[in-house]
């Protein structure tokens, strides 16, 4: 008789390295997203250049590499939940978002494949190369000099994430680019450069296909408590917030909305409740890191808890606009003065 293997254990799955938990490409919902992939790559004209996909810690090129990382989690719908919980923010969540994402490293896989950094009118478009990479970057929102796609105005990054941007935009099926960027002329022009470039490297062999990759998720020797934790930020909430509590909320015993007799709810509650979603819509229209976002909203939690914070459970709509409204106005001010209150 078979013996059974036992149960997975949450505690073993915390604490044994990435390397050991078994995860791959294959058959995951990853693959048949990539196989589309591929397929768009083939209607888009892209048939010389063949990227090699593997599982990592997070999405990415190797530079000089025609290897696509994919974030380790996104293979294990338990892992994928993981990350949303103690980050706020999940890269690639859903075949769309997957799609997304895939476009945009295509983009440097295009890039460093046929050394597109080095054309002269590459730089003049997009910038040189050697510019500094920075993680934290204060983006323009709305810029007209930038296409759209990943969130958080990721196109103002770098020089490299600007044509990967611009790439994935010209790449996406059945978007009208030209339509929709029709008022935004310097965008339009990276846009138009891309196309003409796509076009005459299309029986073209690239010059790169190195497929080295780098961290591998089968040589990644921590936990997922260390993953995490190396995330975590300690950060306190900035000074000054009491009077934004109170003029949202009311303070337990001491109702000011005297117009409802609705029962009255922690506040703490709803702030925590906000951190599933709000960090990643903040990020998409600031650039303020969900990590971020995500501190600042256990603070508020926990300073509504000691000023003994409550509110209506019928204005509850109102309270998550106000605090949607203030979260926003403090990760604008950290994006561009580097601080929450100047």
């Amino acid at each position: 008789m078979e013996t059974q293997a036992p149960p997975f254990q949450e505690a073993h799955l915390f604490s044994s390295p990435i390397r050991d938990l078994g995860l791959r490409i294959e058959g995951t919902p990853l693959e048949p997203v990539i196989a589309e992939f591929m397929e768009e790559l083939d209607r888009a004209g892209i048939r010389r250049v063949r990227p090699r996909f593997y599982l990592s810690s997070e999405w990415g090129v190797p530079f000089g590499t025609v290897a696509i990382a994919i974030p380790f989690y996104l293979a294990s719908p338990r892992l994928t939940a993981l990350h949303a919980e103690r980050t706020g923010h999940v890269e690639g969540l859903g075949r769309a978002d997957l799609l997304r994402y895939l476009r945009h490293e295509m983009g440097h896989v295009v890039s460093y494949a046929y050394r597109l950094y080095e054309d002269e009118d590459w730089v003049k478009l997009f910038g040189s190369m050697t510019q500094p990479y920075r993680e934290e970057y204060r983006p323009e929102p709305f810029s007209r000099r930038h296409v759209r796609h990943l969130p958080g105005w990721y196109a103002q990054k770098h020089p490299d994430e600007d044509w990967a941007e611009t790439f994935a935009v010209w790449m996406t099926p059945g978007f009208d680019w030209r339509a929709e960027y029709a008022g935004w002329p310097v965008a339009l022009t990276k846009l138009e450069y891309c196309d003409h470039v796509l076009a005459a490297l299309a029986d073209r062999d690239p010059l790169v296909t190195d497929d080295e990759l780098d961290e591998d998720v089968g040589e990644i020797q921590y936990s997922l408590e260390q993953y995490y934790g190396s995330m975590d930020l300690q950060e306190d909430l900035p000074p000054g917030l009491d009077g934004a509590l109170r003029s949202i909320f009311e303070d337990l015993g001491r109702w000011e909305d005297l117009s409802t007799d609705a029962p009255r709810r922690p506040a703490s509650d709803l702030i925590r409740r906000l951190a599933r979603d709000l960090p990643a819509d903040v990020y998409r229209w600031t650039g303020h890191f969900p990590e971020r976002t995500r501190v600042i909203l256990e603070g508020l939690a926990r300073r509504a808890e000691e000023l003994r914070q409550v509110y209506p459970a019928d204005r509850e709509t109102p309270a998550v606009v106000a605090i949607t409204t203030l979260v926003t106005a403090l990760a604008m001010n950290h994006v561009h003065t580097g601080t929450y209150i100047p």
